[in-house]
């Protein structure tokens, strides 16, 4: 198997890893806030974070993995990063009608897009933009219902997604700058990420439930299903960096869409949640935009293997001609040589 296949076949394998944790936790997480109201999302990812980043340090204890020591500033400040944007997006859900706060979700892809061609000159073909839009309009008319505007969520939301596109952008440029791993990366960052959401979660769940995570009441089947979400977590954790590290963060928001889809569909046919032909539409629409991104940029990458090999291939013949014309007896080679003879000759002298 060639080292493209590989690398294919370990694409496949994080999208797919990806969609399968993300996909259960969301079930699991559901059943924990809905049926078992316990609604403090931000301190329950500060558990996921913190039983990710031991779970890490154990499997490097088992040599796993290598740690790979990388400059400090980046690890603290990404990792910081991350928790802050996570926090803002569930300020922003709790601030804003789900409605809106689809919308926020929503646009974190163009302003990815926007991003990556401003500060680090990435160009994206109008293809691979016409099936963003496609997507896009998709699960926007799956999932937005109302949208009711305040100008306080409207700054939240605002903020969440710059920040969530930055830490997003950041996650791949670390990885191919230090030349880390998404596990390496990841361990590192987790404590911060982690620390940031302990210190605060509770105030932050607090401000938006008016209830207290400590005064919770914890019964058996509470606990179970919390141990089961901070499991389901390291999956999560670990393929996000994954599938951003091997693809963009562009591909991880298009398949985060796919994720969403999936949910729907799964509360329809499993859950009887309500669902109208709109949802159904939207969904189709998202999968047919989702198809055409996924068939363009694996073009895109064929067409760039294939320039890349002929650009190698001529370099190598490059090389390689003065030396077959040397064999052969080649009159330009000859003839350079004679020129140079007396020079080389003076030189001596």
């Amino acid at each position: 198997m060639g080292e493209g296949e590989r690398f294919q076949l370990g694409t496949v394998g994080a999208l797919t890893l990806s969609v399968v944790s993300s996909v259960s936790i969301v079930i699991c997480n559901k059943a924990l806030m809905s049926s078992l109201h316990f609604i403090f999302a931000t301190t329950l990812t500060s558990w996921h974070l913190l039983v990710t980043f031991c779970s890490l340090h154990l499997a490097l204890k088992m040599r796993f993995f290598e740690h790979k020591a990388f400059e400090q500033k980046a690890v603290v400040g990404f990792g910081i990063l991350n928790g802050i944007s996570i926090g803002l997006l569930n300020l922003s859900l709790g601030f804003n009608s789900v409605g809106f706060y689809q919308m926020t979700k929503l646009a974190i892809i163009p302003c990815t897009v926007l991003l990556e061609t401003l500060f680090l000159g990435k160009k994206f073909s109008k293809r691979i933009q016409f099936s963003l839009s496609i997507l896009l309009m998709g699960v926007g008319i799956a999932t937005v219902t109302d949208l009711q505007l305040n100008a306080l969520g409207s700054f939240l939301s605002f903020l969440a997604v710059i920040t969530t596109c930055v830490a997003q952008i950041m996650t791949n440029t670390i990885q191919k700058k230090y030349k880390v791993s998404s596990t390496q990366l990841l361990y590192q960052s987790c404590p911060y990420q982690a620390a940031t959401l302990l210190i605060a979660g509770p105030y932050l769940d607090k401000l938006l439930t008016d209830q207290n995570v400590f005064g919770f009441k914890y019964t058996t089947q509470v606990t179970v299903f919390i141990v089961l979400s901070c499991l389901i977590s390291i999956s999560v954790n670990f393929s996000t960096f994954l599938v951003i590290g091997k693809t963009s963060p562009v591909t991880y928001q298009v398949l985060g869409h796919l994720k969403t889809c999936l949910v729907l569909a799964f509360g329809y046919t499993l859950l009887q949640d309500p669902f109208s032909w709109r949802n159904i539409m939207g969904i189709l629409l998202a999968m047919v935009g989702m198809i055409l991104y996924s068939y363009y940029c694996t073009l895109e990458n064929q067409q760039k293997a294939i320039e890349a090999a002929a650009q190698a291939s001529q370099a190598r013949e490059g090389e390689s001609d003065p030396l077959i014309n040397l064999e052969k007896g080649s009159g330009t080679v000859t003839d350079s040589v004679g020129h140079m003879s007396p020079v080389w000759s003076k030189d001596k002298d």
